[in-house]
């Protein structure tokens, strides 16, 4: 019912106080166009409000300035019973704080009714990342050749070489990498730009794609992406997310992988050697260096298991 149309409003309509989907459709084109938000962090916003309203009309209540503590509490409760996690009802909670806040700085309400609530713990999960042993089976290279085994290698070892997001990865534009100075230009979220160095590894693995294998995956054809389906089309994050896997299974690795864990990977084995933090944040694209920081405690967590196990009193 309150679907996530991002366009702005025909001028002179006015909004109706008891419209939430129309407010909810304001505060997404907000995002969009003020705050500059990635398309994808705009759908998250628009899908986690809706479940709410969705919710609240169950109530209802259709009146913005109806809503108080207590709905919220109701509708955190109704989360709990369905098994929502703790980290998606601490992002649910933190998309109608800024929801609200946004009609309180229109105006519509006077006080922000998510004030009072709090946010559920969610624990202080580590992220995964494999080991330098995984990685290298990870990175070795089969003895064919083909156009989709280049490409599949570039984009590994181009990922676990700056820990780009997997979305920037594949919209990656052929020009944005330099061989020449072996760095790579990502524009990230908010539409941040910011240049990550790469290696000779990634350099080379890079060069023979381009060389010979994305030439065969055009046939012929224009793209301006840098990395490209057997059909010379973009390629997708769903796909590159079963590429790695199958690489990961031809590994002989047991676990699944995921992209995600190739960024985790980059960032801990880069603290882990002594890297400067701030550095790392740059290059990870974070806005806040406490994101980062989580970083420091996987490193910490690797000493204590080695502490525990060596240690005569450990």
């Amino acid at each position: 019912m309150f679907s996530p149309d991002l366009n702005p409003h025909p001028a002179g309509h006015a909004l109706s106080t008891n419209d939430l989907a129309r407010y909810l459709n304001l505060f997404l084109s907000h995002l969009t166009a003020e705050r500059r938000l990635s398309p994808n962090t705009v759908v998250s916003y628009a899908s986690d409000l809706n479940f709410f309203l969705k919710h609240l009309e169950k109530t209802g209540v259709v009146n913005p300035r109806d809503i108080n503590p207590d709905h919220l509490r109701d509708y955190f409760r109704h989360c709990h019973r369905n098994r929502i996690s703790s980290r998606s009802n601490a992002r649910r909670l933190a998309a109608l704080k800024s929801f609200f806040d946004f009609l309180r700085n229109e105006k519509v309400i006077i006080a922000n009714p998510v004030t009072d609530i709090d946010p559920p713990k969610t624990g202080s999960s580590l992220p995964k990342a494999l080991s330098t042993t995984d990685v290298d089976r990870l990175l070795t290279l089969p003895p064919q050749r083909t156009p989709l085994i280049l490409r599949d290698y570039a984009m590994l070892y181009l990922l676990y070489a700056t820990g780009m997001r997997v979305t920037e990865l594949v919209s990656l534009p052929v020009n944005s990498c330099s061989l020449i100075n072996c760095q790579v230009r990502v524009i990230g979220k908010g539409n941040k730009e910011r240049l990550i160095p790469f290696g000779g590894e990634a350099e080379e693995r890079l060069r023979d794609y381009l060389n010979a294998g994305r030439p065969a995956l055009l046939k012929k054809k224009s793209s301006p992406y840098l990395f490209l389906s057997n059909r010379g089309t973009a390629m997708t994050r769903a796909r590159f997310w079963q590429i790695i896997n199958t690489l990961a299974v031809h590994a002989g690795l047991r676990q699944k992988i995921s992209p995600h864990m190739l960024r985790h990977s980059f960032a801990t084995h880069l603290l882990a050697g002594g890297a400067d933090l701030r550095a790392v944040q740059m290059m990870l694209g974070h806005a806040d260096i406490s994101t980062t920081q989580i970083y420091t405690r996987v490193e910490t967590g690797r000493l204590k298991s080695v502490h525990r196990q060596f240690h005569p009193r450990g």
